[in-house]
């Protein structure tokens, strides 16, 4: 059993979604435990990058404000390093491929290694070229998270048998963003994956509110939220971390 698996023992899993650097690195510092303290278990840490194809628009102002206040990837894992030596919560960095290889693939999973990261989550790529990640993952002990979408079908089984971690399902086609009404039957999609393999299953992609949250959790293992709360984030500023605890606190509440 993995530190990642681990969250989803205790009932239905909350896992947020922030992006590192927005407003501030200072502010991402703070909020990140006070978060895990909130009842988040696991936290989703997204690094800015220029062209976030997955993402919506609120994701994307968050990384144009993120790397406008001079955050980089290098500061990303020393704020990581320090907020490791004050919290256990599980934590996975979720950025695209491009960014990783201009690190260095090595490099970078030897650094989320150093800095006590768990996870990692590349929306970019394709199941079928996970071996460019894959090695460097098993030898510096980094689950990747492996992702299936409602257009996945009968690429579902082969994902499942091979995931790590959690199975992240992408409840809606496109972007990220918060969505009034998720059409997808999640149901069916978790099913097939669970007919592989008994690996967690976590729905992101358009949930913003309890009501949808709890509706989710009924078929899955755990839910996933960012855009709603990269807005809190937008909204507040540096002010942010109460409101952002007080909306996690709800949500936690509403799948528990």
């Amino acid at each position: 059993m993995s530190r990642v698996s681990d969250v989803f023992q205790n009932g239905k899993a909350f896992i947020p979604f922030v992006t590192a650097g927005d407003p501030n690195l200072e502010t991402t510092e703070r909020l990140i435990p006070a978060m895990a303290e909130a009842g988040a278990d696991l936290i989703e840490i997204g690094i800015p990058f220029s062209d976030p194809i997955a993402e919506g628009i609120v994701i994307q102002e968050a990384d144009m404000r993120a790397l406008a206040s001079g955050t980089t990837t290098d500061k990303i894992f020393e704020m990581v390093k320090r907020i490791r030596e004050r919290m256990d919560t599980p934590l996975a960095f979720m950025t695209y491929i491009n960014p990783i290889f201009v690190y260095g693939a090595e490099r970078f999973l030897a650094k989320c290694k150093e800095c006590g990261v768990d996870a990692l989550i590349v929306p970019d790529m394709p199941f079928e070229e996970k071996q460019e990640l894959l090695p460097y993952c098993h030898q510096y002990d980094i689950e990747l998270i492996s992702l299936i979408a409602p257009t996945s079908k009968e690429r579902i089984a082969a994902i499942a048998r091979e995931a790590e971690g959690f199975v992240y399902c992408v409840s809606s086609m496109g972007v990220t963003g918060v969505r009034t009404e998720i059409t997808t039957d999640i149901g069916e999609m978790v099913s097939l994956v669970k007919k592989e393999s008994d690996i967690p299953c976590a729905i992101g992609f358009g949930i913003s509110t309890p009501e949808q949250a709890k509706k989710m959790a009924a078929s899955a293992d755990g839910v996933i939220v960012g855009s709603a709360i990269v807005r809190i984030v937008a909204q507040y500023g540096t002010g942010c971390i109460a409101p952002v605890c007080d909306y996690v606190k709800a949500m936690k509440a509403a799948i528990s």
